[in-house]
C-alpha cells in the first residue's frame, strides 16, 4: 500500500465567485517526484499555495503526513515547517547570502547553524559567494540561494513553482540536478509546477495536468506522454492550445 505524504479530497478554490481550482482527488507520495503542468492560468501556482497551507480552500479538505484539514488554522506550525514552497520569484533579504540561507534556522532555533549553511552552500555551488550581497545576484544565483534556503531546514516536501522560469539552459540543468540529488538522497517529496514538458519528463515520476483549474489527469510520466487517457492530455502533449 502507498504511502501518502498529501491527500486531497474535493478541493475547491474560488476567487470572487470565480473557481480556480476543482481536484476531486489526489495522492502525493513519499519521495516521489509529481509534476504539474497545463496552460497558464490553470490553476498550478494555487494549488501549490494550498498544499503548503498559505490560503483556505473554499471547499474539500487536504491531508498531510495523515493528518486533516480544511483550514490553515488548523495545522501546527511544527508541521506546517515540514513542507517548504519554493515561489517563482524568490524574495531574499537584503542581507549577504549566508544571512538568507541562515534565516530559516535561525528562526527555528538553530544555534550553530555556520556548517549547515555551508554545507548546502557547498551543494548548490555557491560557498565562495556566502558573503556576496544579495542584491548582487544573476537569476540563476537567486533561484538557487532560494533552493539552499529550503533545503537547509531539511524539509519533507519541496513545493517549486517555475523554479527554472526564463534561465538559460546551465542554470535549469544546474537547479534540476539539486532538485533530483534532494530526491535521491534525502528522500524528499517534490511537487514542482513547470510550463517546460521536457522538464517534467526529465524530472517527474508521475505527472498531473491541469487545465481550467480542473485536474484531468495522473499518471506515470511515460504513460502520460505516451499513452494519454484524456483528450486534454493528448491536445497538451501534441503541443496543441488548450484552454
Amino acid at each position: 500500500m502507498a504511502d501518502f505524504i498529501y491527500q486531497v479530497e474535493n478541493l475547491v478554490k474560488s476567487y470572487n465567485g470565480r473557481q480556480v481550482v476543482s481536484v476531486p482527488a489526489l495522492d502525493v507520495r513519499r519521495g516521489e517526484i509529481l509534476g504539474l503542468v497545463g496552460p497558464s492560468g490553470a490553476g498550478k501556482s494555487t494549488l501549490l499555495r494550498l498544499l503548503d497551507f498559505l490560503e483556505a480552500p473554499s471547499g474539500g479538505r487536504i491531508a498531510f503526513a495523515g493528518h486533516w484539514f480544511a483550514s490553515p488554522a488548523e495545522i501546527p506550525l511544527t508541521l506546517r515547517r515540514r513542507a517548504v514552497l519554493v515561489f517563482q520569484r524568490p524574495v531574499l533579504l537584503s542581507a549577504s547570502i549566508f544571512e538568507n540561507v541562515a534565516y530559516g534556522l535561525r528562526i527555528r532555533g538553530q544555534r550553530d547553524v555556520r556548517p549547515l549553511v555551508q554545507a548546502v552552500l557547498a551543494r548548490v555551488g555557491l560557498l565562495p559567494l556566502q558573503d556576496a550581497p544579495s542584491r548582487t545576484l544573476s537569476g540563476g544565483e537567486l533561484q538557487r540561494v532560494a533552493l539552499a534556503r529550503a533545503l537547509v531546514v531539511e524539509p519533507e516536501v519541496l513545493l517549486l513553482d517555475e523554479p527554472t522560469a526564463n534561465l538559460d539552459p546551465a542554470h535549469v540543468k544546474a537547479i534540476e540536478a539539486i532538485i533530483r540529488e534532494a530526491n535521491e538522497t534525502a528522500g524528499t517529496t517534490v511537487v514542482i509546477v513547470t510550463h517546460n514538458i521536457f522538464q517534467a519528463r526529465r524530472l517527474a515520476q508521475r505527472v498531473g495536468l491541469l487545465v481550467g483549474g480542473r485536474l484531468v489527469e495522473v499518471a506515470p510520466t511515460r504513460a502520460f506522454f505516451e499513452a494519454p487517457q484524456t483528450e486534454e492530455a493528448s491536445a497538451f502533449v501534441r503541443g496543441d492550445m488548450i484552454y
